[in-house]
């Protein structure tokens, strides 16, 4: 088993970015595996840990079909509407109430 390369906070040489940078330049990882890691020091806690991935092996993000776009559009929906009044709240409803505010107020 190798270890991966450590670096600290704003010290990773270039080549190397997180999931994050890499969806900035509209790359993915592609399933290469994890190149090193980085490590964000903090007092009294564990640090914080992000993974890095080679630039240069990273590849194109997909573009978005229509089928994956009213996929989107459909769970987005569901997520909008009120499993109890069946109507497009407006908004995503919250978890924690599992109705849409008027329906959770009148209850």
């Amino acid at each position: 088993m190798t270890t991966l390369p450590t670096y600290r906070w704003r010290l990773a040489p270039d080549g190397y970015a997180t999931r994050r940078q890499l969806r900035a330049q509209g790359l993915r990882p592609g399933g290469q595996e994890v190149a090193a890691t980085l490590e964000r020091p903090r007092r009294r806690r564990e640090p914080l840990v992000a993974y890095l991935y080679r630039v240069d092996l990273a590849k194109p993000v997909r573009p978005m079909t229509p089928g994956r776009w009213a996929a989107l559009a459909a769970a987005n929906r569901a997520r909008r509407t009120c499993p109890q009044c069946h109507r497009d709240a407006g908004y995503v409803i919250p978890a924690s109430l599992g109705t849409c505010v008027p329906c959770h107020d009148t209850t």
